[in-house]
């Protein structure tokens, strides 16, 4: 599916830090990993990033709480605008990150 979070024509922009050059690897990120990435992956609650606001330190958004944090609200708030209500969400992912 394709992204709730990012408009499809920012495809070729980090979501993040907003970098667009064509020199820059983008990435494709699903904001809820592991045992949910199915479920981000159904849902369509991915974004774009590029390789240093992905997966390097310290910034990546693997490496770093605060990016992860601001992420999963994110990605909450547009399954809420798109797909279910709240309760809808905590049954599927199993938490509340608002």
């Amino acid at each position: 599916m394709k992204s709730i979070v990012q408009e499809q024509a920012d495809e070729k922009k980090c979501f993040i830090c907003g970098r667009t050059d064509l020199g820059a690897c983008f990435e494709e990120h699903h904001i809820f990993g592991g045992s949910n990435r199915k479920n981000s992956e159904e849902y369509g609650l991915k974004v774009t990033l590029c390789h240093n606001c992905h997966n390097e330190p310290p910034r990546g958004v693997h490496h770093n709480d605060v990016t992860m944090n601001y992420l999963h609200k994110v990605g909450q708030k547009a399954f809420e605008k798109h797909c279910g209500s709240r309760s809808d969400f905590m049954k599927i992912f199993g938490r509340n990150y608002l």
